[in-house]
């Protein structure tokens, strides 16, 4: 295989893999980079169940793959992530369904809408890309542990730079809704809750991992307009253009994460660019385009994370 980075595709990670002893679970698997995800992975002999919302989309997009006659398998499961009782019927049928799951990529999301709430209450980036995400992974965890050394990926981005958690205030309550605030806010998020799951699971052979993608243009930009992307250019490096990826370049990391050999023994880290993500050191400035904040890893932030995310569902999880 030619060097990783950039410009690599899914088709480029699963060539020559053989797949066939995955069960895959994929969030929002109906658009974009989840469709491209259970492509990739059934294409090399995956057994995949594609999640999401729109019963009709799903059936779309997993109707479409079914005819690419795969040598793996489609399936697909409902699952809204912005409500616990869609969350907690979801997992129900899956545990019933799949002895064992090998593989959960954590794909879904939604980013910088106006001010939205969840059907508990919680802010709709927060609470749908990490506390939903926690209720269905913990939820699931019993057909992880039956399945041999499971992967976890979590969906996390750049933009976790945006925004450290706010433990006082994670659902906008008291303070002034800023959407990117709260979209960094969520993907800091899925960063720290994959060192909460590496901490209570490596023992048991189950590795977790935070991805960025890269930038794509798929559903999940639908609420951006210009000024959303002049802001995002000003971000940028001096004298660097943003660089696009294609959708099959933007859910390599994903795929890379979920079968690359390299990784095996290891977890708790951030991806990028199909590699493992530098950390920021103390008082250095993280450049847009690459790297990871040290905060977005930070242990102790990890476990406080964990604790608030089993007050809002209702629930503890002895992992």
């Amino acid at each position: 295989m030619a060097t990783l980075g950039f410009d690599t595709s899914t088709t480029d990670i699963v060539a020559g893999q053989d797949l066939s002893a995955m069960t895959a679970v994929v969030t929002g698997a109906s658009a974009g980079l989840g469709i491209e995800t259970s492509r990739a992975l059934a294409s090399a002999g995956a057994k995949v169940i594609m999640l999401g919302r729109d019963a009709k989309k799903l059936a779309a997009a997993a109707e479409g793959l079914q005819a690419e006659d795969l040598a793996g398998t489609i399936e697909t499961g409902i699952v809204d992530l912005a409500d616990f009782d869609s969350i907690r019927a979801c997992a129900a049928d899956l545990i019933a369904r799949l002895p064992a799951i090998t593989t959960l990529i954590n794909n879904a999301g939604v980013m910088a809408p106006p001010l939205q709430r969840t059907a508990q209450g919680l802010e709709m980036q927060f609470g749908t890309n990490h506390v939903g995400h926690f209720l269905l992974t913990c939820l699931l965890m019993p057909a992880l542990l039956a399945g041999a050394h499971a992967r976890i990926v979590n969906l996390s981005s750049a933009g976790h730079r945006f925004a450290n958690i706010d433990f006082d205030d994670p659902n906008y309550q008291q303070r002034d809704y800023d959407k990117w605030q709260a979209y960094g806010q969520s993907k800091t998020c899925n960063a720290l809750f994959t060192v909460a799951l590496e901490a209570r699971l490596a023992e048991r052979g189950i590795h977790a991992y935070a991805v960025h993608p890269g930038v794509i243009m798929t559903e999940l930009s639908r609420y951006m307009d210009q000024s959303d992307f002049d802001l995002l250019m000003s971000n940028q490096p001096e004298g660097k253009e943003m660089r696009f990826k294609t959708i099959p370049q933007g859910a390599a990391t994903s795929v890379w994460a979920a079968t690359a050999a390299e990784l095996d023994g290891q977890g708790g880290l951030y991806l990028e660019d199909c590699h493992i993500g530098e950390v920021a050191q103390p008082g250095q400035e993280t450049q847009l385009e690459g790297g990871v904040e040290a905060y977005a890893l930070d242990a102790q932030a990890a476990e406080k994370l964990w604790s608030l995310s089993e007050q809002l569902v209702g629930e503890r999880f002895d992992l």
